[in-house]
């Protein structure tokens, strides 16, 4: 499986992040980081875990176009605390979008998945003609 990621500064990453990613008061301006995906393969299909803590099963969106699985979720919170002395008023936000190429083997109608405990699990299954044949003997004649 092959993993679909766009990199808009191949070359001198950590040059232009810096550029880019200062925030002029002597920090640097908060990123926004991709989950991290854990991809295996065993002989019935593939098993895709990404760590997601933070976002909830209802707040995860997984689909699945022209071989392309794509999981992605944007959370907006709004949190505002008064006192007779001031307001204080903050937002969150927090998403992330990640796109993976599927092979031609993977049974798209049969994907599943689970999230627990921040983890999402997908399990992909291999089409029964790409599940490896039982070895068998060829009598001669």
């Amino acid at each position: 499986m092959k993993l679909a990621h766009r990199t808009a500064n191949n070359w001198l990453p950590s040059l232009i992040d810096e550029m880019f990613n200062n925030d002029y008061s002597g920090g640097t301006a908060v990123r926004t980081s991709q989950p991290a995906v854990n991809i295996s393969e065993n002989d019935e299909g593939f098993h895709l875990e990404m760590i997601i803590p933070g976002f909830t099963k209802e707040d995860v969106a997984i689909e699945v176009d022209k071989d392309v699985l794509t999981i992605s979720s944007e959370v907006q919170e709004e949190n505002e605390e008064r006192t007779e002395q001031f307001t204080r008023k903050e937002f969150v936000k927090k998403s992330f979008k990640r796109s993976f190429n599927l092979p031609e083997t993977v049974n798209q109608d049969s994907i599943k998945g689970s999230y627990e405990n921040g983890i999402l699990s997908i399990e992909l299954p291999k089409k029964e003609e790409a599940l490896p044949q039982p070895k068998r003997m060829i009598s001669l004649k």
